[in-house]
């Protein structure tokens, strides 16, 4: 709920899943950071949560402005995104993993850059990437053959932490959801496909706040690199027309 009747200039966007240990202190950490300079209002999509997570952010909604979209059953981190996207009112959204691993002040950069270029989406570059040396191989593995379909202008196109018109979001939100897991893969090609100005710049990037990736477990990653690799073909093929390019507004 919201606690002041002012619109919203930036909507936060968080997925999240099984954070109880650790949801109060990254939203804490958010809010403080941003609220003093920015009207803010964060779009929580909790996705069938297990532990105690879903009642924790039932009580913060009447400490922050907040819309709380919850789930019984787990949706997906993809369906929780694109519920969260359809929320978003604020000319303006910021996505960031509820994990805790994206620093909320590296937000100001990202900002900066925005009025600088005038870009439509401003995302990190996680420069020394605090994940598994063999998440990291798999990553920039598949970013060889992600790059030769898609030729982004960003580095790091799996990064969490992105700045970017509520209208970006709402052009593609309905298009999503070839990658059940490499959400920002898929958004960042989509994005750019359609001719939206994007653009990176390095982030800090930290340990998880608290428990484990609910992803990329080891056992997992055979059948992941199989649906990332057979996508990469079906995404490539549904916007090999591109879209209507847009003049971004400075």
């Amino acid at each position: 709920m919201s606690q002041n009747h002012e619109a919203p200039e930036l909507n936060v966007v968080l997925p999240v899943h099984n954070e109880a240990e650790s949801i109060a202190a990254t939203l804490a950490e958010i809010h403080g950071e941003l609220s003093p300079r920015v009207r803010i209002e964060f779009v929580i999509s909790e996705d069938g949560s297990v532990d105690d997570t879903r009642e924790i952010l039932s009580n913060l909604a009447d400490t922050y402005p907040m819309q709380l979209i919850t789930s019984p059953a787990r949706k997906g981190y993809s369906l929780a995104v694109c519920d969260a996207f359809k929320r978003c009112t604020a000319r303006w959204i910021l996505f960031l993993d509820s994990d805790g691993q994206c620093l909320p002040s590296d937000y100001w950069a990202l900002q900066d850059k925005r009025d600088a270029g005038g870009f439509d989406v401003v995302m990190g570059r996680r420069v020394n990437r605090a994940d598994s040396a063999f998440r990291r191989v798999m990553s920039g593995t598949f970013a060889a053959g992600y790059q030769l379909l898609f030729r982004v202008p960003v580095k790091d196109p799996s990064c969490p932490f992105l700045l970017m018109k509520k209208e970006v979001a709402d052009a593609v939100v309905d298009e999503l959801g070839v990658f059940r897991e490499g959400f920002w893969w898929e958004f960042v090609a989509r994005v750019h496909r359609k001719g939206y100005r994007i653009v990176d710049l390095p982030i800090t990037h930290r340990v998880r706040a608290a428990g484990e990736t609910k992803v990329y477990h080891l056992r997992k990653l055979p059948g992941i690199g199989f649906r990332h690799l057979t996508g990469l073909f079906v995404i490539w093929w549904q916007t090999r027309g591109g879209g209507v390019r847009k003049t971004p507004a400075r």
